[in-house]
């Protein structure tokens, strides 16, 4: 048998504020047409990081403890609770200045194994622009995977 409930609001038993909700690995989600079902823990993202390479700053963050400067333009966001295994998936950006204007020729990359052994804690961010490596301002990384 299963049951369904229906509500406005969830508070806490004070009834003076929102509550914490705890799913479970399993649960799913229903599509926007109602015709599929996701898994919700599975679409997160995991991990992400907002950060100024020029100042070794990380602006916000989830599941980021810090940052390793490896090299100009060069960065490892370590990550506070690790993946389970290597198969995550990262996504980076970058405006590559240290300034505040974006640059067309800017190139931001995730390098995974290349001059550092990327761990479930660790990988690598790169930003060159036009002829070489620099410390960009703006940075952003995202990374989805299941967590250990």
């Amino acid at each position: 048998m299963t049951s369904q409930l229906n509500v406005d609001t969830i508070v806490d038993k004070a009834g003076t504020g929102g509550a914490n909700i705890k799913i479970a690995n399993t649960s799913t989600h229903v599509s926007d047409g109602g015709n599929v079902t996701q898994n919700t823990v599975q679409g997160l993202a995991k991990q992400w990081t907002y950060y100024n390479m020029a100042s070794t700053t990380i602006l916000d963050s989830l599941n980021t403890s810090s940052l390793t400067d490896y090299a100009t333009g060069r960065f490892h966001p370590v990550v506070t609770s690790a993946f389970n295994n290597l198969n995550y998936v990262t996504t980076y950006s970058t405006n590559g200045y240290a300034g505040d204007s974006f640059n067309a020729g800017t190139v931001g990359s995730v390098k995974i194994g290349w001059e550092i052994t990327t761990t479930t804690s660790t990988y690598e961010t790169v930003c060159y622009y036009t002829s070489g490596y620099v410390d960009g301002k703006h940075n952003y990384v995202l990374a989805h995977g299941d967590l250990a």
